[in-house]
């Protein structure tokens, strides 16, 4: 079966080549807001494809910095708003808008994959060739599709240079043909995802993490944040935001940037690892917006412990959890498993072992312990809900995509009127 997937790397890059791509980016933001103003201005029946495309060559003609930027990313850019375009009008987007200087992501499009000429030097450092920048060295942390191993149906079809608080890297669009995996042999586990437990799993193992940032880095995160707030108060209204005052926000995506690439990486490896052992996997379906609403209320009816409710919500969105399903979707389909979702409502209060549900049996975060008295079960909390979501995909109630939800719901709105 063909498989796409992208895979990023860190970019070794000497200043001038920074200030070239960083010119490149800026280019390529300018390009995309000239065109949506140009696009904006024309009367409908005048809006064409051909018309953007000309008008993107005459611009790159008569103004010197958006030459700058390559004639392919030129292309790629008018391609990605088109896209945009399109999105917005099939409903699964908004209207396209403008590109602010310090909010968007800086990037540079490379649609070809035979402008990049990628080699590897030794083990841990490979070659790209980058148009108008030259051959740049990047972290060879993948094998990649490259010389003799590349051919029609595994090669590397494009890259994107991309920007964090942490510097420039390039993302490699992979496109290979891999065998169809066979059905995987494991056994079937239910996960229970929590702030204080990530990971809890029906067997009884559990993932647990560290703190992503070092006393060091919270103490140096703190001191920032209560600089950064010194000086905005010390800016007037309307006033430009201070260099100084941006080297502290700089400073402050740095560390928080550092602490999402450690937590990515350990879901990427505790995921893995799942997938590798497992072959089926049954996780709740949770609606974690709803979650992480504010409970700050209105001034009619104001909310209550909104401090605590502010710092669950945090660390409810600290945890991703949707990116950590979205991780084990693919993995498992990789290893010819799959993944099923149940409903999440009562997980957490019914007893794995009886089955039933009974007010107290939550003495603390940490324990449950069942107030039946035939039972007595008493056990980890979150070992608990992880073996009754487990139980409900046994029993049959796992969830099906909302096409097929959306059936079911009209095929029981009929059968009581037609019963009648």
């Amino acid at each position: 079966m063909k498989r796409q997937f992208g895979h990023r790397a860190r970019l070794a890059l000497s200043p001038p080549e920074i200030r070239l791509i960083d010119d490149q980016a800026h280019a390529g933001r300018a390009m995309w807001n000239l065109l949506h103003d140009w696009w904006t201005m024309l009367p409908k029946d005048k809006r064409s494809l051909t018309a953007a495309d000309t008008a993107i060559r005459q611009a790159r003609k008569e103004i010197d910095w958006l030459g700058v930027l390559p004639a392919q990313a030129a292309q790629a850019v008018l391609k990605t708003y088109f896209q945009a375009w399109k999105n917005c009008w099939d409903g699964r987007a908004e209207e396209p808008n403008f590109k602010a200087r310090f909010r968007t992501v800086m990037s540079v499009d490379i649609p070809q994959g035979r402008d990049l000429n990628i080699t590897r030097v030794h083990r841990r450092w490979g070659m790209v060739n980058i148009p108008k920048v030259g051959r740049v060295r990047f972290r060879w942390t993948k094998d990649l599709p490259v010389g003799k191993r590349a051919n029609k149906n595994n090669r590397i079809t494009g890259a994107r240079l991309v920007k964090d608080a942490l510097g420039w890297q390039i993302a490699f669009r992979v496109q290979t043909l891999e065998p169809k995996p066979d059905p995987h042999a494991g056994p079937e586990v239910g996960i229970d995802v929590g702030v204080t437990v990530p990971l809890a799993l029906s067997d009884g193992k559990r993932y647990d993490h560290d703190e992503w940032l070092t006393e060091k880095e919270k103490g140096k995160l703190l001191r920032l944040e209560q600089r950064a707030a010194h000086r905005r108060t010390c800016r007037k209204r309307g006033e430009r935001t201070s260099n100084r005052l941006r080297a502290t926000y700089d400073q402050i995506q740095e560390l928080r940037a550092r602490a999402k690439r450690r937590h990515l990486d350990w879901q990427h490896q505790t995921t893995t690892d799942i997938a590798t052992k497992y072959g089926t996997v049954v996780v709740e379906q949770l609606n974690i917006p709803n979650m992480v609403k504010s409970a700050k209320g209105t001034i009619e009816q104001p909310g209550k412990n909104v401090a605590q409710k502010v710092g669950l919500n945090r660390s409810i969105s600290q945890e991703a959890w949707g990116r950590t399903v979205e991780l084990l979707t693919y993995k498992l389909a990789q290893r010819g498993g799959s993944l099923h979702r149940v409903p999440a409502s009562g997980t957490s209060q019914r007893c794995s072992a009886c089955g039933f549900t009974t007010p107290g049996s939550r003495e603390d975060q940490a324990t449950f312990a069942c107030k039946n008295p035939d039972c007595g079960w008493s056990g980890n909390a979150d070992h608990n809900a992880a073996r009754n979501v487990l139980h409900l995909y046994r029993m049959g109630l796992a969830l099906v995509p909302a096409a097929g939800r959306a059936v079911v719901r009209r095929a029981h709105r009929v059968k009581p009127a037609t019963a009648r």
